[in-house]
């Protein structure tokens, strides 16, 4: 059986744990998303030019 104050040692070491294992993901995100910016804009410009030649449809939400 854990002391109390064992308990609370835990608690307090958890948080900053937590803490920094979301900071890794923000990063790991940005850090992603940074380099596949370049791929997100060439895509952006071929669905914008696939509309203005009428290429696409608007989409039908109630068959998602």
């Amino acid at each position: 059986m854990k002391s109390p104050l064992k308990a609370l040692q835990n608690q307090i070491v958890e948080h900053p744990r937590e803490y920094i294992a979301e900071l890794e993901d923000e990063l790991q995100w940005e850090t992603t998303f940074n380099r596949t910016q370049d791929q997100l804009i060439a895509a952006a410009r071929r669905a914008k030019q696939e509309i203005a030649e009428g290429k696409s449809e608007p989409m039908d939400l109630d068959q998602l």
